[in-house]
């Protein structure tokens, strides 16, 4: 087994750090500070009544992510440790799918995902993502204001990933509203859950139908062999993986972008590519902000904190990323990937190609559209949802010229 450093490190079991109060989603970095001055890993509570131990340390987020012998991603023991309606199950209850298995079933599910996607030509997906940009502009642009989180962010993502998954346009909604419950983590959880899960069900009982071009009908058909089921939760998985933080990083991007005239002026007019907003929300507001759950298999010291087994370890992406902007000295160039944004080791993201694709192109095709986007409110006044796991708007209001994508002129 792996012999970690045995620094001091010292927290009270008594007064964990709670990250689902609602003044974690008003300033999360105060909470950041007080885990990361407990040491590499601090104490905390996901929900009332749920511990956490969560890394606020890059060297020790690293050890755990490439650490398979000590840690395990399978949540069972945990889980029969929580109260059935804990509001955090929908995000951390086992299911047979590549984020919760390790080893050989890790590797099947992985494989058969990477080679789904590899399937999805990037001139195609920019296809999907502009149509849908278009769609949702002509929604919004004729009425000179919008909410870019509630008309465009999380509806673009329903709209791509529906396609993606060969459902029509018309189920979007019901996809967003689902996923926006489970996420946040609170009373709707076991709701939203449900709802996603019976979702996810009906699409793979009409794939498994009647084929198509979708990420569904090549999973079911992929040489790995994956029962129904499987494929079931690796689509429970992808889905949801790719809609929310997706969403979120663009909601996230467009509010640092338009929070600031000079950096939007240079976007706009192509002197500095969107990709430059996207790699600073990652290095400093990643939108999936703790998550990476691992399970020591044994007790075990890790960076001088004692983890017992069956308790969920927590990598803070959010704590680690406001350290690094603590770091005065730190010098970036863009592209840089230090943000760990992607997690790293065999859990890394399989699809980051995929992801930075859908997030530029929907930034770039929403701003050439409408290219005089005005903020409502400074983006100190804005308000984020709450929930452990994610950096997520409530809502970004803007006022535009009016617009039609009908009007000649317009991105071709």
């Amino acid at each position: 087994m792996t012999t970690y450093p045995t620094t001091q490190q010292t927290f009270s079991r008594s007064a964990p750090v709670r990250l689902w109060e609602d003044g974690f989603a008003l300033d999360p970095y105060r909470y950041y500070a007080d885990l990361r001055a407990q040491g590499p890993v601090g104490w905390a509570e996901l929900a009332p009544g749920v511990p956490a131990y969560v890394v606020t340390d890059r060297r020790a987020a690293l050890d755990l992510l490439h650490d398979t012998e000590t840690f395990s991603h399978d949540p069972r023991p945990w889980e029969s440790t929580v109260a059935d309606d804990s509001p955090v199950l929908g995000m951390m209850r086992w299911r047979p799918n590549t984020l919760f298995a390790d080893g050989a079933a890790h590797i099947r599910y992985r494989t058969a995902l990477l080679d789904a996607f590899d399937r999805v030509e990037p001139h195609d997906l920019r296809a999907r993502v502009h149509r849908a940009v278009r769609l949702l502009v002509g929604r919004i642009g004729p009425r000179g204001e919008a909410d870019l989180v509630r008309d465009f962010a999380r509806p673009l993502m329903a709209l791509v990933f529906n396609d993606l998954f060969g459902l029509p346009d018309s189920a979007s909604d019901r996809l967003n509203t689902a996923l926006g419950k489970m996420m946040e983590g609170g009373a709707e959880a076991a709701e939203g859950e449900a709802e996603f899960g019976g979702y996810v069900l009906e699409l793979i009982a009409a794939k498994a139908e009647r084929r198509g071009e979708d990420l569904p009908s090549w999973l079911l058909d992929h040489p790995a062999g994956l029962t129904p089921e499987e494929v079931t939760w690796q689509v429970f998985l992808t889905l949801g993986a790719g809609h929310e933080p997706t969403a979120n990083l663009v909601s996230n991007a467009l509010s640092r972008i338009l929070g600031n005239p000079s950096y939007y002026s240079t976007l706009t007019s192509g002197a500095r590519p969107v990709m430059d907003a996207v790699v600073e929300v990652l290095h400093h507001e990643t939108p999936l902000a703790n998550y990476g759950i691992h399970y020591a298999r044994t007790p075990v010291t890790f960076h001088g904190a004692w983890i017992r087994a069956a308790v969920p370890v927590v990598i803070s992406y959010g704590a680690l990323a406001h350290a690094a902007e603590q770091d005065q000295g730190a010098r970036r160039h863009p592209g840089d990937a230090s943000h760990l944004s992607w997690s790293a080791g065999p859990h890394a993201c399989p699809v980051k190609q995929h992801t930075l694709l859908i997030a530029t192109e929907a930034i770039e095709r929403l701003t050439q559209w409408l290219p005089d986007l005005d903020p409502v409110l400074p983006r100190e006044r804005l308000s984020w949802r709450p929930g452990p796991f994610h950096r997520s708007l409530t809502g970004l209001p803007v006022r535009f010229s009016p617009r039609s994508p009908d009007l000649p002129g317009g991105p071709s």
